[in-house]
This record gives C-alpha cells, sequence and structure tokens, in this order.
C-alpha cells in the first residue's frame, strides 16, 4: 500500500468516525464512555495523518 493510499484511508476512517462521534452525541440513549473512546480513536487517527504528511 502506497503512503498516499494509505494516507486516504487513515482520512477516510477519521471523517466516519466524526459522522459516527456527532450522532452519538446527538442521541440521548449514548454511552457516554463508548463516545469517549471514538474520540480518542479518532484523534490517533489525526496524529497518524499528521505523521504521514510531514
Amino acid at each position: 500500500m502506497s503512503i498516499n493510499s494509505h494516507l486516504e484511508e487513515l482520512k477516510r476512517k477519521h471523517t466516519t468516525l466524526s459522522h459516527a462521534v456527532e450522532m452519538a452525541q446527538r442521541s440521548p440513549a449514548s454511552d457516554d464512555m463508548e463516545v469517549v473512546g471514538m474520540k480518542k480513536k479518532k484523534l490517533q487517527l489525526k496524529e497518524q495523518i499528521s505523521r504521514l504528511k510531514n
């Protein structure tokens, strides 16, 4: 897998996770710990994207 394709895959996952976090936060029945976990994963993806860009 090339760096560019890996970078695009990470960006896609970050966007998907971002939408999932938004939907979970809007839902009154959402699990706060699950949202926290998704946010941590989203941050990890963002850090990976940043490292690959540099």
